[in-house]
């Protein structure tokens, strides 16, 4: 609720709140805006203060007014050496039919913009207290003796990288089935990077890519972004649909295939022993490479099925990290590929990073040698099952159900309303979610949403959620 003050009017504040979001990408180019109406009711303030914050909006060029439709936020035009506005593109793309820009950097811009110093049940990562450990410290300290931090500091560490960490990486996959030499595993800046050096190296602007639907918001973001055709492959409970991916495979030849086996973003759900047999003899039929992210391998059990292990990497490129379970701040992360492709994934790292921070990967190598990291993720493990009993317990008593079985560190949430709209009433609260239409290639509105079972264990959410679910 505003309240007015000396020093601000109504309007003034509710059009610096609107502009702060829209500045901040937590509010989309394309977004909606409340209707007047629905906007004056959420903030307790009259029809005619929303009208007039609505004209500043519009006389500072962030918002537009459509007849008969409403306010949108406005794409911000950047030059492109084309000599077209980034504006220009979008709209003769949806003149042509083309969909609207998919968003998912308001979620990551989440990350850094502090809405508020509530939980964030949309963030999907580990809080950092649950992240905090003496271990990691001390691993930095060992190898940061004056000679070695000299050493380390003074030239560019291996192009592959740290030796010592691709070693004991290729132990630590040797657990999973997974068998990888360490020369057919190169470390990266996260997870995220190892994605796109694969992208880049397999494809080109244009190419179609198969992607399972719901999906990782940012991976439709950053494909799109290169320029790839998108295919939304649906997912079920035991894995892809495959009947839509041999009508894709017959008809659009696409070249790779993009894959989360174990828990699943959003929906938690684990590839069937049954289905990954079935998925690599279509890929060996029509030729196709599968880059599987095991980001969520660390809380997962060993002996879930994954692709990788079950192809020996022949068809698969694996794909793993760090930032989720023990140090966002390091971006370490790795992949394993097939020896045929290491040396072109090689060649496509040195362009865009030469090579990544040896000092960091040693410490982490001490980290998992000495069974530090194992001992960690255990503990994670337990606190992540109580949290995710508390959380679906306060779901449930809020109305909402599961579209997929509560596991790992995501819930798919249905609510039973339009959580695009419902995410902005709750943005006013000071609390970020995520609305499933985030999670699919062409954005439409959806009753989902994805919760981080760390983040909604406080009833005190779910009674906001309710009252504003009950109030829209």
């Amino acid at each position: 609720m505003l309240m007015k003050t000396p020093a601000q009017s109504l309007t003034e504040q509710l059009a610096v709140r609107f502009a702060d979001r829209i500045r901040s990408r937590l509010l989309a180019p394309g977004a909606r805006l409340p209707s007047v109406r629905q906007c004056a009711q959420q903030h307790g303030v009259s029809p005619s203060t929303v009208v007039a914050a609505y004209d500043q909006l519009l006389a500072q060029g962030l918002v537009q007014a459509r007849k008969n439709r409403g306010f949108f936020v406005r794409e911000m035009p950047t030059p492109r050496a084309d000599g077209q506005s980034s504006e220009t593109k979008t709209a003769a793309a949806r003149a042509g039919g083309g969909a609207s820009p998919i968003n998912a950097t308001a979620l990551i811009r989440g990350m850094f913009h502090k809405v508020s110093n509530k939980p964030h049940p949309g963030m999907g990562v580990f809080p950092p207290d649950w992240l905090e450990s003496t271990f990691m410290p001390a691993a930095v300290r060992k190898v940061t003796g004056t000679r070695a931090l000299q050493d380390f500091s003074l030239q560019y560490g291996e192009p592959m990288g740290d030796s010592s960490l691709r070693r004991v990486l290729s132990q630590k996959l040797a657990s999973l089935n997974v068998h990888a030499d360490a020369e057919h595993i190169i470390t990266t800046v996260g997870a995220t990077h190892a994605l796109d050096i694969v992208s880049r190296t397999l494809l080109r602007a244009g190419d179609p890519v198969m992607v399972e639907e719901p999906g990782w918001a940012v991976e439709f973001a950053r494909l799109a972004a290169l320029g790839m055709r998108i295919l939304p492959v649906p997912r079920r409970a035991d894995g892809p649909d495959l009947e839509v991916m041999a009508k894709y495979c017959e008809v659009h030849q696409p070249k790779l295939y993009v894959s989360v086996s174990v828990f699943h973003n959003p929906t938690g759900y684990c590839l069937s022993p049954g289905s990954a047999h079935r998925l690599l003899q279509l890929a060996n039929r029509h030729n196709f490479h599968i880059v599987e992210d095991d980001t969520y391998s660390h809380i997962a059990p060993e002996h879930a099925t994954r692709l990788t292990a079950l192809d020996g990497l022949q068809r698969t490129i694996y794909v793993s990290g760090f930032a989720k379970i023990l140090a966002p701040n390091w971006r370490i992360g790795y992949l394993a590929a097939p020896p045929a492709l290491v040396e072109p994934l090689l060649d496509t790292k040195l362009l865009s990073t030469l090579t990544t921070p040896s000092l960091l990967e040693r410490a982490l190598a001490l980290c998992i040698e000495q069974g530090q990291l194992r001992r960690h993720a255990e503990r994670i493990r337990t606190r992540l099952d109580a949290a995710r009993a508390r959380s679906v317990k306060l779901a449930l008593g809020a109305g909402c159900s599961f579209a997929a079985e509560p596991v790992g560190l995501f819930g798919w949430v249905d609510t039973g309303v339009d959580t695009d709209a419902l995410a902005q009433r709750m943005l006013d609260e000071g609390y970020l979610i995520a609305p499933g239409a985030l999670f699919h290639a062409a954005r439409a509105p959806s009753t989902l949403m994805r919760i981080n079972f760390t983040t909604t264990q406080d009833a005190a959410f779910w009674r906001v959620f309710s009252r504003l679910k009950a109030s829209g």
